[in-house]
């Protein structure tokens, strides 16, 4: 499937003149990498991220363990070794690349983040805005970490330079991520290969494992998903489209094009992470046996009430679910597609919905005994809570109900035709920056429940709200959709399709000070869909200055 007219209008790429002319002339730049020369789907065997294990970190006195990672330029293969490699940057520790790191609650961890980004941006030479040298700031998405330590986006570090975050992993089990936050040039840097997964773990979790055999070690994945655009040389392209999307036509998971997994007479469990800087999935199996069953365990925030079997489920930008595959009854050489089906504003190229391909092994090894139909596994009740300015688990986050809330409000997700920004209630991150950082959209009492509204009526993409410390519940959607019974859970970033407003409900809790709120379109976050609000402190609480610890 090549770019249709339909989408070629959309992107601005077919005016009356252009009719005329061929399609694969503006669907391709002329230095990208020709359709025959991508690998053949399905060829290239899927890379699992290094990892790191915080508890084997040093200790300080005060309890908190050390970690430090730079960022540099690395040369990664993604097209398979029989293709041009590729130079992006990336967050390192040794030899491992944006590795995975392992942390139990209530392990606090300092992370020191040396930017030794020097010389030319993965795709500084197709757009120039992102620069050479542009500073980043780190953002562990999903902490409730104190303002100073949330990369906010004007905090920046610029190469030569180092600065150390803190984080106090006092949440519940949950995968978060992190990833560059650098004002403006989020996502160039994002897109340039800065982002890895981060998964918190506690007791529940543990609980699970081992009484109802919930996927652990081998069986438990981290599965990073985005899309991508190659030149001939291998590089990274960028076309945002006059500031409206990047999609690519390659389709990588863990870094991979479109990779396959042979996979034992096991359950496994996926933590899906969509990183695409524009791109949304509707992921499904495409099982020829019939045999493979697929469930939802949890959401951003950490696991649902209760598990859910679905036959399909959207993900939209920084979204993470946990799914678990069951593959105990897929007959031996059986090949199950995990694909994409068609999304609103998506641009589909010839192989954008193929997503990766699993192998059935039939090999038993080390697969535990007794696991079980997921959707028949309660992990816990959702509980009401007065507690107002600590941290929340999930079960205090799926408790929270329309009558607990002091306030609602609305915003507006808006395009300005006439500047090209996207806006929230007309309001973008410039009218931050030039407010000395004291605009809010919205301020906010320590330990309130609010409920906020979000509508989006115009500019005609779907945006995915994320907003800062919070994990909130979503209450409902309404104009063009209805809940999914996969979004039941606690979240921090809310799909907001065309058409929709879509309510959520959250507690500002534990930390008073400003913290961002923007669309999770990296090219609309960019342009300038974000602003900040601010939780106001009560009872003596310490309010903190976002910028108020600076990079060295």
């Amino acid at each position: 499937m090549e770019l249709s007219r339909r989408d070629l209008i959309k992107l601005g790429l077919l005016g009356s003149a252009a009719l005329y002319l061929p399609v694969e002339r503006f669907a391709r730049a002329a230095d990208k990498i020709s359709l025959l020369s991508l690998p053949t789907p399905y060829t290239i065997p899927l890379a699992i991220p290094g990892s790191i294990n915080a508890s084997a970190l040093p200790v300080g006195s005060d309890g908190y363990r050390s970690l430090t990672m730079t960022m540099q330029p690395r040369t990664v293969s993604m097209l398979g070794a029989a293709r041009p490699s590729s130079t992006v940057w990336a967050y390192t520790h040794g030899n491992l690349v944006n590795p995975t790191i392992h942390v139990r609650k209530g392990q606090p961890l300092r992370i020191t983040h040396v930017n030794e980004l020097f010389g030319a941006h993965p795709v500084a030479g197709y757009n120039p805005m992102h620069g050479v040298r542009g500073g980043t700031s780190v953002h562990l998405h999903g902490s409730a970490s104190l303002p100073q330590y949330d990369g906010y986006a004007n905090d920046v570090t610029i190469p030569g330079q180092r600065k150390t975050y803190e984080y106090p992993n006092a949440q519940g089990a949950r995968t978060l991520w992190y990833h560059d936050h650098g004002v403006h040039q989020t996502s160039g840097n994002a897109y340039g290969g800065l982002a890895g997964q981060y998964h918190l773990h506690d007791e529940m979790e543990d609980a699970f494992i081992a009484s109802h055999r919930l996927p652990t070690g081998e069986f438990d994945i981290p599965l990073t998903l985005r899309d991508a655009q190659f030149a001939a040389d291998g590089s990274l392209l960028w076309n945002d489209h006059d500031r409206s999307s990047l999609m690519g036509d390659v389709i990588l998971a863990n870094g991979v094009a479109w990779p396959y997994m042979t996979v034992k007479k096991s359950q496994y469990r996926f933590r899906v992470l969509n990183a695409s800087i524009s791109r949304s999935f509707n992921l499904s199996l495409r099982d020829p046996s019939g045999k493979a069953k697929m469930y939802v365990v949890a959401t951003d925030g950490g696991f649902m009430p209760k598990g859910v079997r679905i036959s399909s489920f959207r993900s939209g930008m920084a979204e993470r679910y946990e799914i678990i595959i069951d593959f105990r009854d897929v007959p031996t050489g059986t090949k199950v597609e995990l694909v994409s089906a068609e999304v609103k504003n998506n641009v589909d190229y010839l192989h954008t919905r193929k997503v990766m391909q699993f192998r059935a092994t039939g090999d038993t090894t080390g697969v535990p005994a007794g696991q079980v139909a997921w959707d028949t596994v309660t992990f816990y009740s959702p509980q009401s809570s007065t507690s107002s300015t600590g941290y929340m688990s999930p079960a205090q986050v799926m408790g929270l109900t329309s009558s607990m809330a002091v306030k609602r409000r609305r915003f507006r997700l808006k395009h300005d035709d006439v500047t090209g920004e996207w806006t929230i209630d007309d309001l973008t991150w410039k009218d931050v920056e030039d407010s000395d950082y004291s605009k809010t959209i919205a301020d906010v009492k320590a330990g309130d429940v609010e409920i906020w509204d979000w509508e989006n009526s115009s500019g005609g993409w779907f945006h995915p709200l994320h907003i800062h410390l919070v994990d909130f519940k979503i209450l409902s959607r309404r104009e063009n959709g209805s809940l999914r019974n996969y979004e039941v859970g606690p979240k921090d970033v809310a799909y907001v399709g065309e058409g929709e407003t879509v309510s959520l409900i959250m507690r500002f809790a534990p930390h008073a000070g400003r913290y961002m709120v923007h669309c999770h379109n990296l090219v609309h976050e960019d342009h300038d869909m974000m602003s900040q609000y601010r939780v106001i402190p009560r009872d003596g609480q310490p309010e903190y200055d976002p910028m108020g610890t600076r990079a060295y």
